[in-house]
């Protein structure tokens, strides 16, 4: 039986995580996932405009904010928006690279129709990533579509295309191997340097570099994905997180101070050697539930 844009995954035990790059990512360990299908490529800005056709769904970013969800703010603050790559055209080479926010803004009108901010629109990106959206927003699609969001162990095992070894990436030891990249992540000096080819200064087309082993494209790179889990740090879980549902996944988003995080995967285009090198398999990101960017996607998976 084949099921259409998807593969798949045979099951069986991995090594998960990794000792040599970030604290979240520790401990290396051995886990365990059943088989399951899983889509070929991200959802793209085609496929998620079909679902909000047939549904009339409204994004997290295209709502207007609830006051009584964010305690204090500036009444002018809460407007519908999202968060948008932004580097300003002053940055030097002494900017202080540990402060993301010179280079992040909340854009009012920014959303996955226009990715940018008002204006920017979809023209030539159908086939690129939808971006600006949260967990409800990637769990909403993936109930229309019969299917699911993966897990965090699901998602690592089939990110590494079978194998089963401990080389950093998933094609090998090598970030591009004989000069090939293998991933759409940053080109050029981050943050203010990006020699990216036309077309592929932000996200690019799915399947535009070498599928892994599992004949998957864009696990690595191009946008982060959200996974069923929420974050906790890898040591105080064996093999893998708790998955959680997407009540529980937003139980945290109300007027309480402590917002919920699900892990991302993957890395993004602006994951850079010089920066951040979270373009590998064992990669995480704790990000919170209710906030959306110009680098964070989705796929799903079918399980039987």
């Amino acid at each position: 039986m084949t099921k259409p844009d998807m593969e798949w995954v045979p099951g069986g035990p991995f090594w998960m995580g990794s000792d040599d790059f970030y604290p979240e990512e520790r401990p290396l360990r051995r886990a365990e996932v059943s088989g399951f299908w899983i889509d070929v490529y991200p959802v793209t800005n085609d496929a998620f405009s079909r679902f909000v056709q047939e549904t009339g769904y409204k994004t997290f970013a295209e709502r207007q904010p609830d006051p009584n969800d964010y305690p204090g703010a500036p009444p002018e603050l809460l407007q519908p928006g999202s968060f948008v790559f932004m580097p300003s055209d002053s940055v030097s080479s002494a900017l202080d690279m540990s402060d993301n926010p010179q280079w992040w803004r909340y854009v009012f009108g920014a959303n996955w129709r226009e990715p940018i901010g008002s204006g920017s629109g979809l023209a030539g990106l159908g086939d690129h990533p939808v971006v600006h959206v949260v967990a409800e927003d990637a769990g909403a699609y993936a109930r229309w579509a019969g299917k699911a969001l993966p897990t965090e162990a699901e998602w690592e095992y089939a990110a590494r295309g079978g194998r089963d070894d401990l080389v950093p990436y998933a094609w090998g030891n090598t970030l591009e191997p004989q000069g090939r990249p293998m991933a759409n992540i940053w080109c050029g000096t981050f943050p203010h340097r990006n020699l990216a080819p036309p077309g592929f200064e932000r996200t690019s087309p799915v399947g535009a570099y070498p599928a892994n082993g599992f004949g998957l494209f864009d696990m690595i790179g191009n946008v982060w994905e959200w996974t069923a889990d929420l974050f906790v740090e890898a040591s105080a879980v064996s093999g893998c997180c708790d998955a959680l549902d997407e009540a529980e996944a937003h139980a945290g988003s109300g007027p309480s101070p402590t917002i919920s995080r699900r892990v991302l995967k993957g890395g993004s285009h602006l994951c850079s050697p010089d920066y951040c090198q979270r373009y590998r398999p064992a990669a995480r990101w704790p990000q919170p539930v209710d906030t959306s960017t110009s680098h964070t996607g989705f796929r799903c998976v079918l399980r039987e």
